[in-house]
């Protein structure tokens, strides 16, 4: 038995995520990971830079993104946004028409597409407007159409030539790029698309909107396709017939020369169609080859009433913008792994966690320093009671003595093998510990550095100058503060590993995630 899930499914999964997102009573999350990628084995490889691994999905590795997460930034509705392909208008291109029967059978003429979605039937002009090819002047015997030469800038709601070439274009005004959207989400490759097309107010897109709602309006065909011109029909311009199908009230006027249809032009769209025919009764008196005219069918009600299923926004690009505003993103650390995060847990809590942005990394606060300044990556470890406490360093904060670390299963594994093989001391190594603030033993790290642990610091400020109050962004209880989301809460929807990058202070890291249905 053949099936298929047909791209109205994935234009649906679209709309339900962006949905998801803007319901308040979920929370997503960008999230950067893996500071030392390389040479420490599970998850790690040596040559991570230059073979960087494609992430595994199965539930072993998502507790492990968990594990080695560093921090994440909210996405909202106003950094989420539909896309499309970009199809530049540009001056001799050929471009196809919209129709509805693009497929397998019928692939569009110049891409071989076949799904409308492929093919090239909509431009963005260098205005950042986008418009629609209601005709490019094909037909049975120019299949191809004509090159385009006038550049559509015009913002009509209905369909209106560009200028006066003569190229046999009718473009489609649909809407405009928002400038703050090119700012955020511009793309060499992709198109976004407005939110909230069904909803919003802003009176250009509710315009389009409206004109393309065929059941107030009757104008939902706006182009019949000469397949076949046909012969002996009844010579004339100008000639009146009827559209027939499910629908009702479309007209068009007709030219026959010679016997042949010439020409044929939408004179009343009507309502209500999903298939059509042309009604040629009236001038079929004697046509010995019957022409074939296919009356082109809008999606939904009409051009620009439901822009996501006309374009086939099967594609969400989501951003977030990691900076130095907050001592929950340190600038001195480094990253591997990008993904999204939805729904953690607030630290301690059963409720979701909904701030603007998390540290999922512990922290300890010293009193004094000695040694080596801490490099990324580096092991720190402390004698405690219960045995030896292990973490890596994410970012260490000379500043304010504060050094922000993770623990994760690559420090308690076998510690050639990086796996669960037995070993001797796996009774005491293999367990994780916790820093202790109470423990007059210090903290070191491989690299040579030593510190004391304040421990009579509680707060989530320092003004160490006495000159500047300084947030640490996560509270300290007695010089340790802990994550402000719970380990391993959360669904991870989305992982990609990259190339080491290391954060400074004189970069701003743009996260930009596509998404495909």
């Amino acid at each position: 038995m053949s099936a298929i899930v047909t791209d109205q499914f994935r234009i649906l999964n679209t709309n339900n995520f962006i949905e998801s997102i803007e319901n308040s009573s979920n929370s997503y999350y960008v999230f950067l990971g893996l500071p030392n990628p390389a040479s420490v084995g599970f998850g790690r490889t040596d040559d991570w830079d230059t073979n960087t691994p494609s992430p595994i999905d199965n539930l072993d590795y998502s507790n492990h993104y968990h594990e080695t997460m560093l921090f994440g930034k909210r996405v909202t509705s106003s950094n989420v946004r539909r896309l499309i392909r970009r199809v530049d208008w540009i001056q001799g291109t050929k471009y196809e028409m919209y129709r509805h029967d693009y497929s397998i059978s019928n692939p569009s003429p110049i891409t071989q597409s076949t799904r409308l979605y492929d093919a090239n039937y909509y431009v963005m002009n260098s205005e950042y407007k986008v418009y629609i090819c209601i005709d490019n002047g094909s037909s049975g015997t120019n299949t191809v159409g004509n090159s385009s030469q006038d550049e559509p800038t015009f913002t009509d709601l209905e369909p209106s030539k560009a200028g006066e070439s003569g190229d046999g274009y009718l473009w489609k005004y649909l809407f405009t790029v928002s400038p703050s959207d090119i700012i955020k989400f511009d793309s060499t490759e992709y198109i976004t698309v407005p939110n909230n097309w069904r909803t919003t107010t802003d009176p250009q897109i509710i315009a389009v909107r409206e004109n393309g709602d065929s059941s107030i309006n009757e104008n939902q065909l706006k182009k019949v396709y000469i397949e076949s011109r046909g012969s002996n029909y009844a010579s004339g311009l100008g000639q009146v017939v009827d559209i027939v199908g499910d629908g009702t009230g479309a007209q068009a006027v007709v030219d026959v020369v010679g016997g042949k249809i010439t020409n044929i032009q939408i004179s009343s769209g009507g309502k209500g169609y999903s298939y059509a025919m042309v009604d040629l009764d009236t001038l079929n008196g004697s046509a010995t080859t019957n022409a074939k005219l296919i009356p082109i069918i809008p999606p939904s009600m009409g051009h620009g009433y439901d822009l996501y299923k006309e374009l086939g926004t099967d594609k969400v690009l989501v951003y977030a913008r990691f900076d130095d505003s907050t001592r929950d993103f340190p600038i001195d650390s480094k990253f591997s792994r990008i993904g999204i995060l939805k729904n953690p847990i607030s630290f301690g809590s059963t409720a979701i966690f909904s701030e603007n942005e998390f540290s999922s990394l512990y922290g300890i606060r010293f009193s004094s320093v000695s040694g080596t300044i801490p490099t990324i990556g580096d092991v720190i470890s402390q004698e405690v009671s219960a045995g030896t406490a292990h973490g890596y360093v994410a970012s260490y904060d000379s500043e304010t003595k504060v050094l922000k670390y993770f623990q994760d299963r690559t420090k308690y594994f076998h510690p050639t093998f990086i796996n669960q093989t037995d070993y001797i001391g796996v009774s005491t190594d293999g367990k994780v510990i916790e820093f202790d603030s109470s423990s007059n033993e210090p903290v070191t790290s491989t690299g040579g550095f030593s510190g004391v642990v304040f421990s009579g610091y509680t707060g989530i400020t320092t003004n160490p100058t006495g000159n500047k109050l300084i947030s640490l962004g996560t509270q300290f209880n007695n010089g340790l503060s802990t994550p402000e989301i719970n380990k391993g809460s959360g669904d991870i929807i989305y992982i990609d590993n990259r190339p080491l990058v290391e954060r400074n202070s004189r970069q701003k890291e743009d996260v930009k995630i596509i998404l495909e249905f």
